[in-house]
């Protein structure tokens, strides 16, 4: 069992990140894609009853084809601060994932690692507490810049920060369909991250283990604040 406190405030969610931060591997390349398992994880909220709740799905890498599934539900701990949003989501995606029976082997958060503003998103955060190997595949480039990457499958371009870090790469995992952005959260490299991505999209734009996570986390969020 992984314990967590909630921070009490922004300024010790803000030291907790700093002292976590030191604690990334970023010099492992992570399990090869296609094999083994791969886990999607997501939440929902519903902010008006107070409600989140949590869904880890667990995939055979090899055929995408579901291993498992679980959710979980609690309740915002932690109100909602532009980049601390991981103290809201960790303590109920930890029960998803403590909940399975198998795997999870590969972690894939809908959201961001390495890029982040601190350098600690949520998949940074989620595998440092848990050793897991974990990636961030977004939706947006949250602050970043990066140029288009080319049209058509596998293309991609570097997610570069104010310094000039590179934080993560915008991956085209679809012909001429808008970029994902992926960035490296634990235990995994950018080049692994990316390959793992786009073995998890044959057919569409978003990752299937974040497809599955998220149908399943809003079903479940509706069943648990239903009446």
């Amino acid at each position: 069992m992984t314990l967590i406190r909630t921070p009490a405030d922004e300024t010790e969610a803000r030291a907790v990140q700093d002292d976590l931060r030191t604690r990334v591997v970023l010099d492992e390349p992570g399990p090869p894609p296609g094999t083994g398992l791969v886990t999607g994880v997501d939440v929902a909220y519903d902010d008006e009853r107070d409600v989140v709740v949590a869904a880890a799905v667990v995939l055979d890498a090899a055929t995408l084809d579901v291993v498992e599934e679980t959710t979980a539900s609690g309740r915002v701990a932690f109100p909602y601060v532009p980049g601390l949003l991981a103290f809201r989501e960790i303590p109920t995606v930890l029960a998803a994932l403590e909940s399975l029976e198998q795997g999870p082997g590969l972690v894939v958060c809908d959201g961001y690692g390495l890029a982040h503003p601190r350098r600690f998103g949520l998949a940074s955060h989620l595998g440092v507490l848990t050793g897991l190997p974990v990636i961030g595949v977004a939706k947006n480039p949250f602050t970043f810049a990066y140029d288009p990457p080319g049209g058509s499958r596998g293309d991609a371009s570097p997610l570069v920060a104010d310094d000039g870090a590179v934080v993560g790469r915008a991956l085209r995992t679809q012909d001429g369909v808008k970029p994902v952005f992926v960035s490296v959260g634990h235990r995994v490299s950018l080049d692994n991250a990316c390959a793992h991505t786009l073995a998890l999209s044959p057919d569409f734009r978003i990752p299937e283990s974040t497809r599955r996570a998220d149908a399943l986390c809003r079903r479940a969020l509706r069943e648990a604040t239903a009446g």
